[in-house]
């Protein structure tokens, strides 16, 4: 229970603390950011008015886990994805009317009562455009072609909560593949999504693995179920590649990888994280110094180094300033409990039943 509360907080704290600090400089040139920060570039938060600020990753990520535990908690899984996609469905068009002006429905989601995760900070408008559609994509017929990075941390609480999903590995690579061909159809931004969710599950279980290997992993397992990942393939190859390349820099390297499309951030990712030394700091440096989507690469670095480190080897400094902190970890502390125990628990734990039973009825 510790071991996993401790993994899950640093997943979500860290994808928070690095959607934050890349905000500041998301889609600037990297001639920009040097410019303004120095030839380092970035070397902390840019805080407004003493706060680093969310966006939509950090938002869809929690809106997920949110979902998936209403809808496991109503006992609505036992392996089906069918049945899990409604409630991932449920949660992030239930984020989506948050973003825009959209007339009041009936909220299910607890964190919709919560400011920081419904503030106007959506990082992809066409997302929004496909979730106000009546009809949404899926692998096998995808109706939003796009390869924006915008909804792949929708698959992080996936990978988190594998063991209660009671789903095999490739079930839950599909599951992420299909939660974000909901408004994602390229397969360039599914099968990242899918590969994603299965490294964080091998990161999640052998923390001490090399990255290189885990990668590898990933490409064998994933492609076996999706054959158009090629550009993908060779994206995650050449950042292992550059990891090291003792004479390429880390801004050289993300500016080749140029990370603006969903396989080019999750290539920016894994090169962070393979070249930061374990060190947190570093990979945020690295992570949002360059001209591409600097949120995006922040996000699933933080939440990749927190499911091999945890939540103790994020610098407090990080977290003091991050709004979101106390109910991304309230929300991580959920997904430790089990939702299994818990609801034996449900008529006497009315925080639960307030949160993942009560909700919407």
């Amino acid at each position: 229970m510790a071991q996993r509360q401790d993994k899950n907080r640093g997943v979500l704290l860290g994808l928070a603390v690095g959607d934050a600090m890349g905000h500041t400089v998301d889609r600037r040139s990297l001639e920009e950011i040097c410019s303004d920060y120095g030839p380092n570039g970035l070397l902390g938060y840019d805080l407004v008015n003493g706060y680093a600020d969310i966006t939509s990753y950090t938002q869809l990520a929690a809106f997920t886990a949110n979902g998936l535990l209403l809808g496991l908690t109503r006992g609505q899984s036992k392996g089906w994805i069918s049945k899990l996609m409604r409630y991932i469905t449920l949660a992030i068009r239930e984020w989506s009317r948050s973003q825009t002006f959209s007339l009041p429905e009936k909220n299910y989601c607890w964190l919709s009562g919560v400011p920081e995760m419904k503030r106007k900070f959506c990082m992809d408008n066409r997302m929004l455009d496909a979730l106000s559609k009546e009809n949404l994509g899926s692998v096998d017929a995808p109706q939003y072609k796009s390869n924006h990075p915008g909804s792949l941390t929708t698959v992080i609480p996936i990978a988190l909560l594998r063991q209660d999903l009671e789903l095999t590995p490739s079930d839950v690579d599909r599951l992420g593949a299909e939660t974000v061909a909901l408004t994602h159809g390229e397969p360039e931004a599914y099968i990242s999504a899918a590969a994603l969710t299965h490294l964080l599950q091998l990161l999640l279980q052998e923390p001490n693995a090399p990255i290189a290997e885990l990668v590898q992993q990933t490409i064998d397992a994933v492609g076996l179920h999706f054959s158009q990942g090629g550009k993908l393939w060779e994206l995650l190859q050449l950042a292992l590649t550059l990891a090291v390349s003792p004479n390429v820099s880390p801004m050289e390297a993300m500016q080749t990888l140029s990370c603006r499309t969903a396989a080019e951030v999750l290539a920016g990712a894994v090169y962070t994280v393979a070249t930061c030394n374990r060190d947190f700091d570093t990979a945020m440096i690295t992570a949002v110094n360059h001209s591409g989507r600097s949120s995006a690469v922040g996000a699933i670095a933080g939440a990749m180094l927190g499911a091999i480190l945890g939540d103790e080897a994020l610098p407090e400094f990080y977290l003091e300033s991050l709004e979101a902190a106390a109910p991304l970890t309230e929300l991580a502390d959920d997904m430790s409990a089990g939702f299994s125990e818990m609801v034996g628990k449900s008529l006497f734990d009315m925080d639960w039943d307030r949160k993942y039973l009560s909700v919407g009825n």
